[in-house]
């Protein structure tokens, strides 16, 4: 098959390649674009974002109407690049497009004064075109390749402020995501010399394998999850994600929600369900030990974020813990348990940006980092604090929020897999996320704030925070409606796909096609 040959549906090669230039030629542009150019900058990161939500609906409505699309080109001897839209990638392109549009827009607000806004941009729009490729990858190779891209393109965004933090952060980042990428190469390697394909929804051949290639089997699937289990926040692969954390709000959204630790739980899925087989997996043993793996990270992470003052370290330590339940999910196989953790890849990402979203806000407006500065903030912030209260209402699992979907999924669906030990995961996990989000609630809604607040000069953004910042009374009541909006929009969203779960092409129905195909039921 030739580069760029289409499968199935004439348009199918063009539609995805252009999917990842819309965040492709974009960058192309910023870079060369000077500072003083931000009216220019807007435009095009906006035309950007637009045009790949556009594309995103086109392939939804293609796919759901039953069509293939599908693009390769000639990579290696014996393997191609590929790239192929079907339910499961296409969750995850189109979460990855509509949280990249939000991002944007909050993005262009927070960074007004900073004097590296091209750079940034260039970098944010590359980032989001590895992840793009990592949703749509055919083959464990592509997955490689966009993979590695996407840990090349996240660091100049994690050390942007460019100060000694900044930068021992993004050394301890790459010594992790490094060495992780390095798990899946020779994991990759292995598997196709063994093999002699790395091609998704080939389980049938892997299983051709055994017994003779057992013990390679479950070597080669340890690697792959280990690697990708780096940017996933497996604990103990986590520990570079809150010195991470020293990356501007911004940045820190795209990382928890979208890009980087989404795509290690994401390619830990197409592992367990694509490249595997869950049948397969379950034979070869690996399955329980992920589970147990995923449980202990839930609780460590929520124990850790309990202990943390830091605003962005304790919302970093919770996505530990959160991320997790998408593995949990695909490790305790059964068609709701896998519906509630391939849901939980939406689920997730809306509740996370929406918290660093309100997170950015507070810093950037009052100079709020800390609990114990949250004092009476819903006076000053009330919409950013209504945002940030729902937000983490979903991230306890409380009804009727998304995160209540998920913990029902999960449960439920534990015991019909017949491991009922998952529920008291969620019950000491969701006890958890309520001793260390409601004090945060309750500080910002009922305690009364201090004679005077923390607040930046007018006009002075978080990131010149170097600048010296002062205390003087309450002066503002809400923050630039660039940075507000954001929140709003996908706060809302917690409720309302909670509120419409059972509607057609909401996360969870999508998720419950995507589970009856990975484990073959109608």
């Amino acid at each position: 098959m030739g580069a760029g040959e289409l499968v199935a549906s004439p348009p199918g090669a063009s539609v995805l390649v252009w999917l990842l230039a819309t965040s492709l030629l974009p960058a192309s542009v910023i870079f060369l674009l000077p500072e003083q150019a931000e009216r220019t900058r807007r435009v095009v990161n906006m035309a950007g974002a637009l045009a790949k939500v556009g594309l995103v609906a086109v392939l939804v409505v293609g796919v759901f109407s039953g069509r293939e699309y599908e693009w390769r080109a000639p990579f290696l001897p014996g393997i191609d690049l590929v790239l192929r839209a079907d339910p499961v990638p296409l969750l995850f392109v189109f979460l990855s497009a509509l949280l990249w549009l939000t991002t944007t827009i909050y993005a262009i607000g927070y960074l007004r004064e900073d004097t590296h806004r091209s750079r940034f941009f260039g970098f944010f729009s590359l980032c989001v075109t590895a992840t793009v490729g990592i949703a749509l990858a055919g083959n464990l190779v592509t997955l490689l390749v966009f993979y590695e891209l996407l840990t090349v393109t996240t660091y100049p965004l994690i050390v942007h402020q460019g100060h000694a933090r900044a930068r021992a952060g993004g050394r301890i980042y790459l010594l992790y995501t490094v060495t992780g990428g390095a798990a899946v190469l020779v994991g990759t390697v292995w598997l196709q010399t063994i093999a002699g394909t790395v091609a998704f929804r080939e389980t049938a051949l892997l299983v051709t394998l055994l017994p003779e290639h057992r013990g390679a089997l479950t070597a080669i699937f340890a690697l792959l999850v280990v690697g990708f289990g780096v940017k996933a926040g497996i604990v103990p692969l986590h520990v570079w994600l809150p010195h991470a954390m020293v990356a501007p709000a911004p940045v820190s959204a795209l990382l928890h929600a979208v890009a980087v630790v989404k795509a290690g739980a994401y390619a830990i899925v197409r592992v367990v369900h694509d490249l595997y087989g869950a049948e397969l997996a379950a034979d070869i043993g690996v399955l329980t030990p992920l589970a147990v793996a995923a449980a202990i990270t839930i609780v460590y992470g929520s124990v850790l974020a309990l202990a943390q003052q830091d605003l962005k370290r304790r919302l970093a330590y919770s996505t530990v813990s959160q991320l997790s339940y998408i593995v949990l999910g695909v490790s305790v196989v059964g068609l709701t348990s896998v519906t509630g953790g391939v849901a939980h890849l939406v689920h997730q990402g809306v509740m996370k940006v929406t918290l660093f979203y309100c997170a950015g806000i507070l810093a950037t407006s009052l100079g709020v980092t800390r609990v114990d500065q949250l004092r009476g903030v819903a006076r000053q912030q009330p919409l950013t604090m209504i945002a940030f209260t729902v937000a983490a209402l979903g991230m306890i699992g409380v009804p009727p929020t998304v995160g209540f979907i998920t913990k029902w999924h999960l449960g439920l669906g534990a015991v019909e897999a017949g491991q009922p030990w998952v529920i008291w995961i969620l019950v000491v996990s969701t006890l958890l996320n309520a001793a260390y989000f409601l004090p945060l609630i309750a500080r910002a809604w009922l305690a009364e704030p201090d004679g005077e607040v923390a607040a930046w000069p007018v006009g002075v953004t978080y990131p010149a925070r170097r600048q010296g910042w002062v205390r003087r009374p309450k002066l503002r009541s809400e923050a630039d409606p660039w940075l507000l909006l954001p929140p709003l929009a996908t706060g809302a969203s917690v409720l309302v796909l909670g509120l419409l779960a059972g509607a057609p092409l909401s996360p969870i129905s999508w998720a419950g096609e995507i589970a009856r195909e990975l484990l073959g039921r109608v």
